[in-house]
């Protein structure tokens, strides 16, 4: 009798054992699906090519195909660039950044820039992809500002072969929200992004409405056809390329206005 006993709670406990140790697979598994990537982190070198348009004033690359407005106002300064149409993957790849080098050319300099993505380079199927067509597809070029070309190369240079690799976005501060539309039409145009520097997908909530899904309208802004005039606003946000979500909470007070922007408390790392 004893023996039975003690054969029957042996075996209690394998099977209580292998039960928590399916348990904790099982949670592990569910973790690693559900949790989404923690930050972005730097990408391998690759090679490209570069080039510069406008003058020592960047005043030319205000306003790019991003929504960005003027450059200075919206954080971004002269670092920017420029990407052809292979890299700016219709506009998903708005406030990326980059760090360039020159390389193999005699009109280098050693200086590596970090540059933030708010135009487009469009083709320009008139001009040999080689010569003059520089941004034409498969082609994956920069155009940068004059001021940030001219950190790694002599302008002069006019094109240069450079090195360079997709960086995580330092950004002081949360997210800036730019408000555009009307009471019933909602244009949100997202800036000052770290981490990825990019959206994938977003949301708005009022105080009176559920999440709404937000579609993409072009570059770095997001558009809401409701009602959301008089309400406090928040808004979530996935990266496109970290895939991680996070939620600003009470970005606009309920009398908020076209033409303003937003800053919310939180951002990605």
């Amino acid at each position: 009798m004893a023996s039975l006993f003690h054969h029957r709670w042996s075996l209690t406990i394998i099977l209580i054992v292998a039960a928590v140790t399916l348990a904790l697979i099982d949670r592990a598994k569910g973790a690693a699906y559900s949790t989404p990537a923690s930050g972005f982190q730097a990408t391998p070198w690759k090679l490209a090519h570069a080039t510069f348009y406008g003058d020592e004033t960047a005043s030319a690359t205000m306003g790019g195909a991003c929504g960005y407005g003027n450059l200075f106002n919206s954080g971004y300064g002269t670092d920017t660039a420029a990407l052809s149409s292979v890299l700016y993957s219709n506009g998903y790849a708005c406030g990326q950044c980059y760090q360039i080098k020159c390389a193999e050319s005699k009109f280098c300099y050693t200086t590596i820039v970090t540059v933030t993505a708010t135009n487009l380079c469009p083709p320009n199927w008139s001009q040999d992809s080689n010569n003059g067509g520089w941004c034409n597809p498969p082609r994956t070029h920069f155009d940068m500002a004059k001021p940030a070309f001219m950190k790694i190369a002599q302008w002069k240079a006019g094109i240069v072969p450079v090195s360079y690799r997709r960086v995580p976005c330092v950004r002081k501060g949360g997210i800036k929200f730019s408000f555009q539309g009307n009471g019933y039409w909602l244009l949100v145009y997202v800036m000052n992004v770290g981490g990825g520097g990019d959206i994938a997908s977003m949301w708005v909530k009022g105080t009176k409405t559920n999440w709404l899904s937000m579609s993409h309208n072009w570059g770095a802004s997001y558009q809401a056809f409701a009602t959301l005039s008089g309400q406090a606003l928040s808004f979530k946000l996935t990266s496109y390329t970290s895939h991680e979500t996070i939620i600003a909470t009470n970005v606009a007070p309920s009398n908020w206005q076209v033409g303003m922007t937003y800053q919310a408390n939180v951002n990605f790392k």
